[in-house]
């Protein structure tokens, strides 16, 4: 499957994951999975195991990107570690649970799903931030409530969280920066969870051969990593130095676009 074109789009696509994960927080997902979706389809992966196997190999490689974003995120002194500690035990159970359950649902339900939802992220990246509601951010059970929410919902997109955790921290006060810093350090936690999920929820397709386990597919795992773990903090620099609601909105149209043609490819 891992021919020197499909080398090449890796690459390029880790390059792009690991920049967009240092500068808005998110884990990569968004763009991931339209990319795997596509590849895989090109290769004559089974209909039954298509998506489920892109969510998982984006899963998989959201865990290097968020380690190499939360670490530049906390030597500038942006990740809030208490709300980070707080959000964890929600979100273990919430991706684990997520990845479970993406066997039990039609290919074509979850692609539809990561389509609206997508489409939700790019309408609020329009919009600009969210206004603050309220003044301090709720107690350690309402975290771990909201937390599990994040992960639910990130495990069956495939995507680190950051889309969800910092609209949700801005609305309680936390600095849009800090805000990315502390939800590229709750991805990590979405992406460990997520990843075990799929691997044993997709046990019956592992094929050593083709170095699949599970629903991840290992070789597109290694090679996005290997490069975004080194773009994420350059993504990180340009958050502290470019004007990010310009960003989003930009970051927003690339996400409408690509999701919008992983659901007409399937259709």
């Amino acid at each position: 499957m891992l021919d020197l074109p499909t080398l090449l789009l890796l690459v390029s696509l880790g390059a792009l994951v690991g920049v967009a994960a240092g500068l808005l927080g998110v884990g990569g997902g968004a763009i991931m999975v339209p990319a795997f979706t596509a590849l895989f389809l090109s290769k004559g992966v089974a209909d039954a195991q298509l998506v489920q196997l892109a969510l998982g190999t984006s899963m998989a490689s959201i865990i290097m990107t968020s380690i190499a974003s939360l670490r530049a995120h906390h030597a500038k002194q942006g990740v809030l570690w208490p709300v980070v500690r707080a959000m964890v035990p929600g979100v273990l159970a919430g991706s684990f649970f997520g990845a479970m359950l993406t066997p039990y649902i039609d290919g074509l339900l979850l692609a539809g799903f990561f389509s609206l939802f997508m489409l939700y992220v790019a309408i609020s990246m329009f919009r600009g931030g969210p206004a603050v509601i309220d003044k301090q951010l709720p107690g350690g059970s309402s975290q771990i409530a909201a937390g599990a929410g994040i992960g639910l919902i990130s495990a069956l997109v495939s995507i680190g969280g950051g889309t969800l955790s910092v609209p949700y921290l801005v609305r309680h006060s936390v600095e849009i920066k800090k805000a990315i810093g502390t939800s590229a350090a709750v991805g990590l936690p979405i992406a460990l969870a997520g990843t075990l999920g799929f691997l044993i929820s997709g046990c019956a397709y592992t094929d050593t051969s083709q170095l699949q386990f599970g629903y991840v597919y290992l070789p597109a795992v290694l090679c996005v990593s290997a490069v975004s773990f080194f773009t994420a903090p350059l993504g990180v620099r340009l958050a502290y130095k470019l004007p990010i609601p310009v960003l989003k909105k930009v970051f927003g149209v690339l996400v409408f676009s690509v999701s919008v043609k992983m659901f007409l490819s399937l259709l």
